[in-house]
């Protein structure tokens, strides 16, 4: 199994896995319009005997601490086919992703996710506490990818449009 930079030519191939991945195609819905506005900082595809079998995105995110504005991204989705699952792909891809991440100078990362699954890669609910957004709770958790990146009293979390979250809801 390869980890790759996702290519063009992936596009229906990772559209497919997710769906398959989260049984209907909201998700992979908003992979697209992620990748129409812009927002795309890191995307991995797991290929296997020339197929896609796993995609992660990490896209821009609006994350302010005490004012200050942080390089911050969005882990969302992980998407492994089916067939798949539980076999490592998924924590490859985000290991990877977050190694990357922080390579490129990114700060932190921020993930709405099952909260038994994200710790383990670093993801704490307690360090997205003090962040005010449209989540919250145990799912609702963030990394620091610099050390003390989200330091500090009060921050927010703006998400992008193409996630469809009406700000305040």
């Amino acid at each position: 199994m390869q980890l790759a930079i996702e290519q063009p030519r992936h596009h229906a191939e990772v559209f497919e896995v997710t769906r398959a991945a989260f049984g209907g195609d909201d998700e992979a819905h908003l992979v697209e319009r992620l990748r129409a506005d812009g927002l795309v900082r890191l995307s991995l595809v797991a290929v296997e005997d020339d197929e896609v079998v796993g995609h992660v995105l990490f896209t821009d995110l609006a994350v302010t601490v005490d004012g200050r504005a942080l390089r911050a991204l969005c882990l969302a989705p992980v998407s492994v086919r089916p067939d798949y699952q539980n076999s490592g792909v998924g924590s490859m891809l985000i290991r990877e992703g977050l190694r990357q991440s922080a390579l490129a100078g990114f700060e932190a990362v921020v993930v709405l996710g099952h909260p038994a699954y994200y710790p383990r890669f670093g993801f704490s609910a307690k360090l997205a506490e003090k962040l005010v957004a449209p989540f919250s709770g145990d799912a609702f958790m963030a990394i620091e990818l610099v050390d003390g990146a989200l330091q500090g009293e009060a921050g927010t979390v703006v998400y992008p449009e193409a996630f469809g979250i009406v700000e305040g809801h």
